[in-house]
């Protein structure tokens, strides 16, 4: 967190359940060396101090337009900010910022600011889900405004879904990247892939995998936070920040040919797909009829890309393969690196808990062509994410020396 110290960042709490946990940001910034200052809104009172939050911060609490000492409290907030963070941000926060309705401190400094701004949104998962919440975010990335999405798990009506404030470390991560201003991929084009891939049997049934391709997005969006010009070529539908160019695919076929469009542009090529390895030779056109009898399904191979960008990748690509294993995870993701021609290869044992697929958490080892090798213990997939684009500059750098 070297980024942060010395930095001016405003620290915005709105009314959640989840506002304790700005408690543990507001902590680690401060001690990090930067000069917090804090805002809360009216409802935000009522789940968090805000004698606590004013003994933590580097300045008392501001919580109204119109008791601060300062006559326009929000103009000054706004200009000497480096960055302004909300967590937790409500839906009515995040409506209020899209819409600019400055009907209290904290969306008035959100719309007094030209400094970067990262929200972290906090809701049950109806309401993260609703159409008007689903618009509104798609506004703010559309303008710039960095989302630190909410991750899965237990909810605070006890239920279970998307919705959660992500992790401390995921913020203080979205933080370090705006301020560090870390460019080392600027103009560069960075093609990644993400998803399982869908073979249709029939008109409504395929074979299918678990990928939800979380990790593969959040290699995309850390690679356009590191300058780079993305295409994420990706079988699912989840947001993207605005610049990331997504081609939608659903078969193993399709995704071949989108990136035969572009691969010999790329100067990075990471396959973080769970591409299908076999479809029906015959895909029947309408719907199977369980009255016609169980059907008899002939498999074939799906082309398999990751090899084919092997034997044809030009000599300054950066080529990076997954393999998803649940035994000999070292060995067979050296193989794999080895008789596909990759530069690095991202190994995970998704047996283990937490590992891999639907989860918002991963642990992968990372294989280079040169023999080395780099462990990632339980991370977020935006750590994870960065793991690689950092072997990805690695390797770049190391064919840069002279030799």
């Amino acid at each position: 967190m070297e980024s942060v110290q010395g930095k001016n960042i405003v620290l915005g709490i709105s009314g959640g359940i989840a506002a304790y946990k700005s408690i543990e940001v507001l902590r680690r910034l401060v001690d990090a060396g930067a000069h917090v200052a804090p805002i809360m809104t009216a409802d935000a009172h009522r789940f968090v101090g805000p004698v606590t939050i004013s003994a933590l911060a580097s300045e008392p609490l501001h919580t109204s337009l119109w008791d601060d000492t300062s006559p326009i409290p929000h103009t000054r907030l706004g200009q000497n900010a480096d960055v302004i963070v909300v967590a937790p941000a409500t839906a009515r926060v995040i409506a209020a910022f899209a819409m600019g309705l400055s009907d209290d401190l904290l969306v008035a400094t959100l719309i007094a600011t030209r400094a970067p701004v990262v929200l972290c949104p906090a809701m049950h998962t109806e309401m993260w889900e609703h159409p008007s919440v689903v618009d509104n975010i798609a506004l703010l990335r559309s303008r710039g405004v960095i989302i630190v999405e909410p991750q899965s798990g237990r909810l605070a009506g006890g239920d279970i879904g998307t919705g959660r404030l992500a992790d401390p470390e995921t913020i203080l991560q979205a933080i370090d990247q705006v301020l560090s201003n870390n460019k080392d991929l600027a103009g560069q084009h960075v093609v990644i892939t993400a998803g399982g891939t869908r073979e249709p049997i029939d008109a409504v049934r395929v074979i299918a995998n678990r990928s939800s391709g979380k990790q593969g997005y959040a290699i995309a969006e850390d690679a356009h936070s590191r300058g780079a010009h993305v295409t994420l070529i990706s079988t699912v539908d989840i947001p993207v920040s605005s610049g990331i160019s997504v081609v939608n695919v659903e078969t193993a076929q399709q995704m071949q040919d989108a990136i035969a469009h572009v691969a010999n542009s790329a100067d990075v090529v990471i396959m973080a797909a769970a591409v299908a390895d076999f479809r029906p030779v015959l895909s029947v056109e309408g719907k199977i009829k369980k009255d016609q009898g169980i059907p008899a399904i002939t498999l074939e191979p799906t082309p398999d890309i990751l090899a084919h960008l092997g034997s044809t990748k030009p000599a300054h690509q950066v080529l990076v393969g997954f393999a998803a294993e649940t035994a000999n995870l070292v060995d067979n993701a050296r193989g794999k690196l080895e008789r596909k021609n990759l530069d690095l290869i991202v190994a995970n044992d998704v047996s283990a808990p937490g590992v891999g697929f639907t989860h918002d958490t991963n642990a992968v080892t990372i294989l280079s062509a040169s023999g080395e090798m780099k462990s990632v213990a339980l991370a977020n997939k935006r750590t994870i994410a960065t793991a690689v684009l950092d072997s990805v500059v690695k390797v770049q750098s190391a064919r840069r020396l002279p030799s």
